[in-house]
């Protein structure tokens, strides 16, 4: 028999009632373009005024608060590496590199030109210090040995961003090398670099390069090299810590940037602007906007354990089922907060053996009759079929403790 679970919750506390679990009539679990919050109507016309292109949106929800010509495509030059920087972090969560690891410089990687640090053919860093160069100083060498590293060849690892960014949604993009030097066929949009910048920060761990001011590599060489953030904005706003820059004459200055005040953040993307002030100035305004108009609450992180549930022969009794993307509530400032509803729809008759990752739900978030956030439930852990003697144990172990 089917339970209707809903969780209400409101700024003091939550309150949980019923779920809701039903089987292969209802709608699709596993689309993937979740539906977002309807954006607010009022767009701010003093907004990125200069910007051939821009959008704001809050990270925790996906929510557009701001934007214009957002999916236009133009050329993105370094914050291209915005997609580079994810599929690293990509690699190091699932385990196929380490931040320890030795990266060797390939005479192609130490050819590149324009922004580097200057590595040397045969020259070895760890990742940690590549990943830095990339980050703070938007070395293209640096870019091009990772990539060669994790995918063998700089045009493997284009394929696998170009296929990264198809599964997020995002249409305006092609990518044809891993740092942005001008080449043809190489487009973005400002919507498409703000998807991937909100993806990349449920890396946790990204700020701490992407907030770096200052710092300095080969630090215990003859030749130590000083590191200095392209984007200033990291040392000048107020809860800046990141994400990257991009300049080139085609591409003129752009600019995906990050920012948190009290749990709350932003991200914001320029592109084609006039001059890097022009850039920074017309970020910093937008970033103000959002912060003086709006706040959200983070109710699961990707990866966060929202059910457990039962699971028939499987080698452990309950699976974890975990977010597959961030849930949040956006909220205007000044307006009552009302209370949402919280809506979790599993699968019926979960069965081992599952896979890590298997979709086996969604959790969707309502105010009223309004739905303002839905992401798929996935299983945290594979699962096994359990054999004979381990489900006679647990039924032993069942009888043993019935009553107490």
């Amino acid at each position: 028999m089917s339970l209707l679970k809903k969780s209400f919750f409101n700024t003091a506390a939550v309150v949980c009632a019923t779920a809701l679990i039903f089987g292969p009539s209802a709608p699709a679990l596993a689309e993937k373009d979740a539906k977002k919050p309807d954006a607010p109507q009022a767009q701010p016309a003093a907004l990125a005024k200069e910007a051939g292109s821009a959008i704001l949106l809050d990270a925790a929800t996906g929510t557009v608060l701001f934007e214009k010509n957002s999916h236009e495509k133009l050329p993105p030059a370094s914050v291209t590496k915005v997609m580079t920087m994810l599929l690293i972090m990509d690699a190091v969560k699932d385990g196929k590199v380490k931040f320890e690891d030795k990266i060797r410089t390939s005479e192609y990687a130490a050819s590149m030109g324009g922004s580097q640090i200057f590595l040397e053919p045969g020259e070895e860093m760890t990742l940690d210090e590549m990943f830095k160069g990339i980050a703070v100083a938007s070395a293209n060498d640096a870019a091009v040995a990772v990539a060669e590293h994790i995918a063998g060849s700089e045009q493997e690892f284009v394929a696998m961003m170009n296929k990264r960014a198809q599964e997020l949604g995002c249409a305006d993009t092609h990518f044809n090398n891993v740092n942005g030097l001008p080449t043809d066929n190489h487009y973005t949009s400002a919507h498409d670099l703000a998807i991937m910048s909100r993806e990349l920060l449920k890396h946790e761990g990204v700020t701490k390069y992407t907030a770096v001011y200052e710092d300095h590599l080969r630090k215990s060489s003859a030749k130590p090299f000083w590191l200095v953030n392209t984007n200033k904005l990291v040392k000048f706003y107020n809860g800046m810590d990141g994400l990257k820059t991009g300049y080139t004459a085609e591409a003129k200055y752009c600019l995906s940037a990050t920012a948190e005040r009290n749990g709350f953040r932003l991200v914001a993307v320029v592109m084609g602007e006039p001059t890097s002030p022009t850039r920074n100035a017309e970020i910093s305004q937008m970033m103000d906007y959002g912060f003086a108009n709006y706040k959200s609450e983070v109710l699961y992180k990707q990866g966060e354990v929202v059910e457990k549930v039962k699971i028939d022969k499987g080698k452990i009794a309950e699976l974890p089922l975990v977010a597959n993307d961030t849930v949040g509530i956006l909220m205007k400032k000044g307006e009552k907060k009302e209370a949402y509803q919280k809506l979790v729809a599993l699968k019926e008759d979960i069965k081992a053996p599952v896979k890590k990752g298997q979709v086996i739900g969604q959790v969707t978030v309502k105010q009223g009759e309004k739905e303002v956030a839905k992401v798929d439930l996935v299983a945290g852990v594979d699962v096994g079929e359990a054999n004979m003697w381990e489900l006679f144990k647990r039924t032993v172990e069942k009888w043993m403790t019935f009553g107490e």
